[in-house]
């Protein structure tokens, strides 16, 4: 599932993918990945994500899919 959330929290912090592979010290493609919903970072990296982005975990990371069952 592709993770447009964090796409746009970089975008809104005027970062492109290599300047917050760099802040979190993984490599462009791995954001990429990330972004593309091919990889699934581990939970160190998705904290250091959301601590470069100045955002929460679960507005990056929490499936809205979740969101939903726990409404009804």
């Amino acid at each position: 599932m592709k993770n447009l959330k964090l796409k746009a929290a970089r975008a809104l912090k005027d970062m492109s993918q290599d300047d917050l592979a760099k802040a979190v010290n993984v490599s462009r493609q791995t954001i990429n990945a990330i972004e593309k919903g091919d990889y699934n970072p581990s939970i160190n990296l998705c904290i250091a994500i959301c601590k470069a982005l100045g955002v929460t975990l679960d507005a990056l990371f929490w499936p809205e899919e979740a969101d939903n069952q726990l409404a009804q």
